[in-house]
């Protein structure tokens, strides 16, 4: 199973504040949606619950130590992301998303294949943070620069990274 980190982050490595995003960026958005769309995706509760229902076209897991937490039928609750990653890979799940938050991110890092990553030309305030993406790990295999304009209050990057094999 390919286990790719998605994510939108600041320069400061921000990438949300009291269980929100700092910006909206709609290529973002767009961006979002097409790679996980048809795909498994796991995040944390407060995550989820910022989501307000689960996304379309998606099979949600839900990491929460919340052991009455309940989601739609179709989705999933696991205590840990290791019990989460034992069920992908019994039911043969080809490609996971992680999609947040901070606490999600920073577990699951060292086990992912790839970073698919938003940076945003800003450092605003916030309270949940990307893990720092170590390049003597992580070689960039993808850029694309798209400036501020009428729908981006800010400038920003899709940027790719692969794991460097040892």
């Amino acid at each position: 199973m390919k286990i790719s980190l998605i994510a939108a982050k600041a320069r400061n490595n921000v990438i949300g504040k009291e269980n929100d995003l700092v910006w909206r960026l709609p290529a973002d958005f767009r961006r979002f949606k097409n790679i996980t769309s048809g795909n498994y995706i796991l995040m944390g509760r407060k995550t989820f619950d910022s989501l307000g229902k689960p996304l379309p076209n998606r099979t949600h897991l839900v990491i929460t130590r919340n052991q009455n937490f309940e989601v739609p039928e179709g989705h999933y609750v696991f205590e840990t992301v290791e019990k989460a990653i034992i069920f992908c890979n019994k039911i043969g799940v080809e490609k996971l998303y992680i999609i947040g938050g901070g606490e999600i991110y920073s577990q699951t890092i060292d086990l992912a294949d790839e970073l698919i990553i938003t940076e945003v030309e800003t450092e605003p305030e916030g309270d949940t943070f990307f893990p720092e993406i170590d390049e003597s790990v992580w070689e960039e295999t993808y850029r694309e620069y798209h400036p501020a304009d009428e729908n981006h209050r800010f400038a920003f990057s899709f940027v790719n990274y692969e794991k460097i094999k040892s």
